[in-house]
């Protein structure tokens, strides 16, 4: 007996949805959606400011439960919920079965991402010593967008060895768990300790369900919705929810299972996260007027130069040396596959902030908002130099491996 989807073929409409989704499970697709996303704000931003700044500051939800936000507010907190737990699964991922589960094989990126949150905090401090309000954007250039690095690694040195994307993406998940831990730790202004109290039990909850083997998804939305509004309520930032409860979701598979929690929460969520969420983010953030008013800015004002020098320098310079100071002194070993000089070029892709960097500068600089604008012009400025420049020397690295040209 024939399959009914062989007697009734998928409507289109279904089809067409089912490519997409698994177009944008990939890292070139997903960061491709968010450039485009990208540069339809800084166009309509530069075609009518106001009607920009009108659509991304509209308010809406309820008052009572202290859910009328801006849009541009339920980007950041609603939506980047979604990213910062795929984020938690994969960190997740990472820890159980990846990288990250050998102590050897882990710790070069993990201390290359130590590094790389370490050095550009340095150098941004330097550079904006003196500025006013300067020390509450110190962690701006701290973070890597792990989508739009890993879509230019595809997209230029797709090549590589395998060796390369594993440092790269274990790397960016430390480099993740690291920002929300910053984001919970220094850029919650008040906090209710009840209504976190209670977040943080639903969140337990979530995790002690998991553990059961509960997999009604029914018994999960409703607690990870009453999660993140008990954690957002409280003051603390509820990309924090987002992140808790993609670490505790279950990686292992049972016997009775084709597939693990993980796994299943991974392949539903991460086409939203990156067909809709982030982008969406990134429209609502990332408009701002390139005239030359607003370009000179980032060059006079030293907070806006010191987040460009962290991201372009800082962040090579600590993901670099991180690892080169590693393997020096015995703490890690670089990969036979691996020279030293394409390590050079992939950690010039830490320098790509934009999501999360986007994200702590509004935290940091949101009252001000012209400084807020200055520096979302010099992230996506930074993103944009590191993105070329590690394209450049990855493009280089490729070359001289097929022509048999390399000296490793």
């Amino acid at each position: 007996m024939r399959r009914a989807a062989e007697v009734w073929p998928l409507r289109p409409t279904v089809r067409y949805a089912r490519t997409l989704a698994e177009a944008l499970r990939t890292e070139t697709i997903g960061g491709i959606v968010m450039l485009l996303a990208t540069m339809a704000a800084l166009v309509w931003a530069n075609v009518s400011i106001d009607s920009y700044e009108a659509l991304r500051t509209a308010g809406f939800g309820p008052e009572s439960l202290h859910l009328n936000l801006e849009l541009y507010k339920w980007a950041q907190n609603g939506l980047l919920t979604i990213f910062f737990f795929v984020a938690g699964l994969e960190v997740k991922e990472e820890f159980v079965h990846g990288e990250l589960a050998n102590l050897r094989k882990a710790a070069l990126p993990i201390i290359a991402a130590i590094a790389g949150m370490v050095v550009p905090a340095l150098v941004y401090l330097a550079v904006s010593w003196g500025a006013e309000d300067a020390s509450r954007g110190w962690a701006i250039p701290t973070a890597t967008d792990i989508a739009f690095a890993l879509a230019v690694l595809a997209v230029t040195a797709s090549a590589m060895p395998a060796a390369l994307r594993a440092f790269l993406l274990t790397c960016a998940v430390v480099d993740d768990l690291g920002a929300i831990t910053i984001i919970a730790l220094f850029y919650t202004d008040h906090l209710d300790v009840v209504m976190l109290l209670v977040g943080a039990a639903l969140i337990a909850l979530y995790g002690l369900l998991q553990r059961r083997g509960v997999r009604s998804l029914w018994a999960y939305l409703p607690l990870a919705v009453l999660a993140w509004y008990f954690v957002e309520v409280s003051g603390v930032h509820a990309t924090v929810a987002g992140v808790a409860l993609g670490l505790l979701t279950r990686v292992t598979t049972k016997a009775d299972e084709d597939s693990s929690p993980a796994e299943r929460a991974d392949h539903y969520v991460r086409p939203i996260s990156a067909g809709f969420a982030v982008p969406v983010f990134a429209f609502l953030s990332a408009g701002v007027r390139l005239d030359g008013d607003s370009l000179s800015v980032i060059f006079s004002d030293r907070v806006v130069l010191g987040v460009m020098a962290g991201l372009v320098i800082g962040k090579f310079l600590g993901v670099f040396g991180g690892a080169w100071l590693a393997v020096r002194l015995g703490l890690a070993r670089l990969s036979e596959e691996l020279h030293w000089r394409d390590m050079a070029a992939v950690s010039a892709l830490g320098g790509i902030g934009f999501t999360v960097s986007l994200l702590i500068g509004d935290l940091a600089f949101g009252a001000d908002q012209e400084r807020a604008t200055a520096v979302t012009t010099g992230v996506l400025a930074a993103s944009l130099a590191a993105s070329m420049l590690a394209a450049v020397l990855l493009h280089v690295r490729v070359r001289k491996r097929r022509n048999g040209l390399d000296d490793v």
